[in-house]
């Protein structure tokens, strides 16, 4: 018997910094209720749903407060958790974490059908600063504000009902690093979930990268990574002008050969589905990235000896 499961991409538009938590649940909500009216049963929201890309702005402790869930679901996200529960919906989402002693924690959820959670992860590859670029409008301060996270890349099986998937979750920056994806390749790996923020302009200030070549590399990033591990992914943005930072949007759905079987249109709210065939991840698996019969990690050593690149030495004469 086939294993198909339907999978939403929610991608959101801007949230504004002066955006209520209530105006920004709602419209989470009515995501939610917009795929499950077209029988997703899983749906993927972005990085940092609840609010504002907030790393971008140079704050005090105070402000940083306000954005951070220190239980979740909490007061701010229970009627999330209790619409997805009533509709039957499980989903992925992306927030800002805080722990009982302090730590904070660029983190994501996956949760069930029956509104409990499956698994929770935590942000490895940080980007940014941690302080701020002196004459920048815009900061990417995640350094300041997040620890590097310490649960590394677990895989865990979703419910029966969707066919006891394997899955794993990133945040973001992640899904641009191939280690992170071949460690949850090696646990079996059948559909990966990603949400993101990512600008839509060079954030180091040059003009290098404009929108349309990130949005290529996002989506690039995706398609190649699910290929190379023979699983789905799933990778949806939180897009739009944000107090006039722009992030890029390309959400979207691949397929274990890298092709998009789904995509979004739009920089703002908007829903895509696709009939996902996890067995569809076997022959990739069984064949070209046969792991056991193919991989040679004895070769792989500087991958995790090694940090920086350093360029061997030149020959003499």
């Amino acid at each position: 018997m086939p294993r198909i499961l339907r999978v939403a991409a929610a991608q959101m538009g801007p949230t504004q910094r002066a955006d209520s938590r209530e105006h920004t649940l709602s419209r989470m909500i009515a995501l939610l209720e917009q795929a499950a009216a077209q029988g997703a049963r899983l749906v993927v929201f972005p990085e940092l749903a609840f609010t504002t890309f907030f790393p971008r702005w140079l704050l005090s402790e105070a402000e940083l407060d306000q954005y951070f869930e220190s239980a979740l679901p909490g007061p701010d996200t229970q009627p999330l958790f209790d619409r997805a529960k009533a509709l039957g919906v499980g989903f992925y989402v992306g927030y800002a974490e805080r722990t009982a002693d302090g730590k904070r924690f660029n983190s994501a959820v996956t949760v069930g059908p029956d509104g409990a959670i499956l698994e929770k992860y935590r942000k490895v590859h940080l980007p940014g600063s941690v302080e701020p670029r002196e004459g920048s409008r815009f900061q990417q301060l995640e350094k300041r504000y997040f620890e590097y996270g310490d649960l590394g890349f677990p895989a865990f099986r979703g419910p029966e009902e969707w066919g006891a998937p394997v899955l794993g979750m990133l945040v973001c920056n992640d899904r641009r690093w191939p280690e992170a994806w071949r460690v949850y390749g090696l646990q079996g790996l059948e559909m990966l979930l990603v949400g993101y923020n990512s600008a839509a302009y060079d954030p180091n200030g040059g003009n290098t990268e404009d929108a349309g070549l990130r949005t290529f590399h996002s989506q690039l990033a995706a398609q190649s990574n699910a290929y190379m591990n023979a699983a789905w992914a799933v990778a949806v943005a939180k897009a739009g002008d944000e107090d006039g930072s722009g992030l890029i949007g390309g959400s979207c759905i691949v397929d274990p050969n890298g092709r998009i079987v789904a995509e979004t249109r739009t920089l703002g709210d908007e829903v895509v589905v696709a009939d996902c065939d996890l067995d569809l991840c076997a022959q990739g698996k069984e064949k070209m990235f046969n792991f056991a019969q193919h991989r040679r990690p004895e070769m792989y050593g500087l991958i995790t000896s090694r940090t920086g690149a350093v360029a061997p030495p030149r020959k003499a004469g």
